[in-house]
């Protein structure tokens, strides 16, 4: 059973994290920069764990691309998702967007389909609300 600490989430990432937190046997969601920083995460997970979890799946993913590229002979892979067993759980990584990653761990008993799903529909979400918003501009002299 989960305790609520894990089903709150900070205010800034709520809106993608909670749904996930949402499902049975789901412990851990963050976002997580292409470059190794952790942009949001559940708040039972400690800031230095998540950074560590950040820096390795950063590091993992690029190199299942490289792994990927090398047995195909493609050099453009795009990842769809990265996932890690262990005796623990379930580790599930997937594309968030330019240069980010949603990730989530989850006990070992988790319907993987279920959790990989709502993860897309976030995902689906964050590129809708990224797109909703007018894109940055420089200013011009």
């Amino acid at each position: 059973m989960t305790t609520p600490e894990r089903r709150s989430v900070r205010e800034d990432t709520s809106w993608v994290l909670a749904p996930l937190l949402e499902l049975p046997h789901v412990v851990h969601a963050a976002v997580i920069s292409g470059d190794g920083l952790i942009e949001g995460r559940s708040p039972g997970l400690e800031r230095d764990a998540a950074e560590g979890v950040a820096a390795m799946l950063s590091a993992l993913q690029g190199a299942a691309r490289t792994t990927t590229a090398a047995f195909s002979g493609e050099p453009e892979v795009k990842l769809r998702q990265t996932v890690i067993e262990s005796d623990l759980g379930w580790v599930f990584a997937i594309p968030a967007g330019q240069n980010t990653c949603l990730a989530v761990f989850a006990e070992r008993e988790v319907n993987m389909g279920v959790v990989t799903h709502h993860m897309q529909v976030q995902v689906a979400t964050l590129g809708e609300k990224a797109m909703g918003s007018p894109p940055r501009q420089g200013t011009s002299a």
